[in-house]
């Protein structure tokens, strides 16, 4: 394996400096303007054009996980784990057209905010208090984690904790300076992340070439791919038999194949990109026609990004299954599939990988600014200013956001020093995918239910919220000991830790279905028009021809996609 050479440290240093020093100048001629308000500071308000939304996204979206648990889903199932990124481009749609109408016309610049407004201050509360927990102990982690193990395992040293240390630090530049500064870097960001993300998957596709004695040819090598793991690319799983091996039942429980359709993927995608401050952040301080545009630019991008974060982990597979990279895969004996890509990272010529590295923590960068500055937002808007500090002043809230920004980190050092959470054992993207998803279920039959349902009242919130949670936990501890491993509702399939599981997904669906039931018996029994409800309007979701032919492109590549790798 080829180690840096000077020409890599040379383009990460001139990358660090172009994000930092252009971040810099964005912060001091907004300095030099005079703003300093918190709704600046926190949602860059009506500073963000459409492309810097949709790459802020993507920058935001695509981090340790995706490159690293990606591409490690990648290497163990193969396309399938696509759906992830294509569904998303399909639920942006959504957003772009439902959602964020009734988030702007409302004024809502918080998620919490938009359940006080629609309901009652405690499912604020609630809320606010879950979601600062899942940033800090699932995404900021795991990404921090992520992210290290995969350059410390590309610098082929002992540097995993210093790693830690210098990105959160870089993250801490950057989103010190408010949400614009995030936005606008972003940009270079997505641009790196890209440029670096398709070098790597060319020299990954080469390499496959090189290796079945086809030459340099990455077309060739993408063919290899398919010939030799056919079942890499098959978007729907088959449920395994009675008698499958466990790797084969492992996989099913990551993606049961068509069934996480009928609920699972779309709670996760809808959830995530419609009911998360983390990303609705980047729209909520823009005009309606440049917000749908920014979120609709980032679904065109969605569908891409398999080829950056997916098949890097199937051509390591392919190397892996036929004799190579058995080193870069399994240092130490142990195999890891996490460690797909930083094992080709580890090939690529002289220059190139500084580019790739560069671009890898370009997305980790990102994320952790993106995700830092949201439970800065949440902690200062729904919790400092609410309960704490009603009088503060606007200069008072930024600070005391830079302190909330500042704590998540060093808490989110602690906690991956040693890898407390045990991110190394899941799966990075499992690990995110299934965590989250304890409270995916609650949060999305609340907002769907409080956008829509008038008649949705706040006791009914409140039992969703808790009851979503619970019955995720249900669902995926304890239903197939409690009723079996084989009903109408479900198959438990066994773990290979002497228990039985519900494939996560599934268990969403459901715990979304009773979730959002109880939630209309109890609302039933409340008034037919809650005092609090929306008012919606048809002309909120009319879209321009613009906006429509974006819409159109999008869904017919995701049928070529589904159609092409069904």
């Amino acid at each position: 394996m080829s180690k840096f050479a000077s020409i890599d440290y040379i383009i990460f240093i001139v990358y660090f400096f172009l994000v930092a020093g252009y971040g810099y100048w964005i912060y001091r001629s907004k300095k030099q303007k005079g703003v300093s308000d918190s709704k600046d500071f926190f949602l860059a308000e009506g500073s963000l054009t459409w492309w810097a939304i949709g790459a802020s996204l993507i920058a935001s979206n695509i981090s340790a996980e995706q490159f690293i648990g990606m591409s490690g889903n990648g290497f163990v199932v193969g396309v399938a784990v696509a759906a992830y990124e294509w569904v998303a481009a399909i639920v942006l749609i959504i957003v772009a057209v439902w959602f964020i109408p009734v988030y702007l016309k409302n004024k809502i610049f918080t998620m919490p905010q938009f359940l006080q407004t629609r309901y009652n201050e405690t499912v604020s509360l609630i809320m606010a208090i879950f979601w600062l927990f899942l940033y800090v102990f699932v995404n900021l982690t795991s990404i921090l984690f992520l992210g290290a193990l995969a350059i410390n395992n590309i610098a082929g040293g002992d540097y995993f904790h210093i790693i830690i240390v210098a990105m959160a630090i870089f993250a801490l530049v950057i989103t010190l300076g408010g949400m614009k500064v995030i936005g606008f870097t972003d940009v270079i960001q997505v641009v790196v992340l890209v440029i670096g993300g398709l070098a790597t998957t060319y020299i990954a596709l080469t390499l496959v070439s090189e290796h079945f004695g086809l030459g340099t040819d990455a077309i060739a090598g993408f063919h290899a791919l398919m010939e030799k793991a056919p079942d890499h690319f098959k978007m729907i799983l088959d449920k395994p038999s009675v008698n499958a091996p466990q790797a084969e039942i492992n996989k099913y429980l990551m993606l049961p194949g068509i069934t996480m359709y009928f609920a699972g993927q779309w709670i996760v995608n809808l959830n995530y990109w419609g009911c998360n401050q983390y990303i609705t952040q980047r729209a909520l301080g823009a005009d309606l026609k440049t917000a749908r545009t920014g979120i609709l630019f980032a679904g065109l991008m969605k569908l891409a990004m398999p080829i950056i974060v997916m098949l890097p982990g199937i051509a390591a597979y392919v190397l892996y299954t036929n004799g190579g990279l058995q080193a870069e895969m399994a240092p130490g004996g142990k195999l890891m599939a996490d460690n797909a890509y930083s094992a080709v990272l580890g090939f690529l010529p002289t220059g190139l990988k500084g580019l790739s590295v560069a671009a890898l923590t370009a997305a980790i960068v990102a994320s952790l600014a993106g995700k830092a500055n949201s439970i800065s937002t949440i902690f200062t808007l729904d919790i400092y200013k609410k309960y704490i500090n009603k009088e503060a002043s606007e200069q008072k809230l930024v600070t005391t956001g830079r302190l909330a920004i500042v704590a998540a980190m060093v808490l989110s050092i602690l906690l991956t020093w040693e890898d407390l959470l045990g991110i190394g054992g899941e799966g990075g993207f499992t690990f995110i995918q299934k965590y989250t998803g304890f409270i995916s279920p609650g949060v999305l039959a609340v907002f769907l239910l409080g956008m829509f349902w008038k008649r949705t009242t706040g006791t009914a919130a409140i039992v969703g919220i808790i009851l979503g949670f619970l019955l995720s936990v249900f669902f995926n501890n304890y239903a197939p000991g409690v009723f079996g491993n084989e009903n109408i509702l479900w198959t438990a399939f066994p773990n290979g830790k002497g228990g039985f599981e519900i494939p996560f997904l599934v268990c969403m669906g459901w715990a979304f279905f009773f979730t959002a039931l109880a939630m209309v018996l109890i609302s039933l029994a409340g008034p037919k028009v809650n005092p609090k409800a929306y008012v919606l309007e048809k002309r909120m979701f009319k879209v321009a021809p613009s906006t429509m032919a974006l819409i159109v492109v999008t869904c017919l590549l995701v049928a070529a996609l589904y159609i092409k790798f069904w």
